[in-house]
């Protein structure tokens, strides 16, 4: 009897961690799924205000620097983020500064840098990978104004 005991509270131990697994990763799944709805658009870069770029600006055309980044395709068409000093990310992560809805990007999938008077394109490890108009970028790479930046469905472009 005690060990039929034993055996039957083992078993109910036993489903009841199934079932506490089987809803943590439906959690984490939904969640995940899900983030996207839950995000916000975030019209310009937290803590950069609408301060213009100073000398880290992309020179392209006729000499004209870089002061936007603007959403030309997907989810956040039209978004306008007015360009500092600090770093881009881009991806579906909450901390990033351009929260993109997008199937195919990743949390933390791509950044862009002002360096040496011009912005740079890093990829950051994306499962789909970021191009640079048709070129798939594998290192920092010199984003032109007007050339798009795609992520996924997602279009982005330089503009002065």
């Amino acid at each position: 009897m005690p060990q039929e005991l034993v055996l039957t509270v083992a078993r109910i131990g036993f489903l009841v961690l199934l079932w506490i697994f089987v809803f943590t990763v439906v959690g984490v799944i939904r969640r995940d799924l899900f983030a996207g709805a839950r995000s916000r658009i975030v019209a310009a870069p937290r803590g950069l205000g609408s301060t213009a770029v100073g000398a880290g600006a992309t020179r392209g055309k006729r000499g004209r620097a870089a002061h936007q980044l603007v959403v030309t395709a997907g989810s956040l068409a039209g978004t306008r983020i007015t360009l500092a000093e600090q770093p881009i990310t881009i991806g579906r992560a909450e901390d990033s500064t351009l929260v993109i809805t997008d199937d195919y990007a990743s949390a933390r999938h791509a950044r862009l840098v002002p360096r040496g008077g011009q912005w740079l394109l890093e990829d950051l490890g994306s499962t789909n990978g970021t191009y640079l108009d048709r070129s798939k970028v594998n290192g920092p790479t010199p984003v032109p104004l007007g050339v798009p930046i795609r992520i996924g469905r997602t279009a982005l472009e330089l503009r002065p």
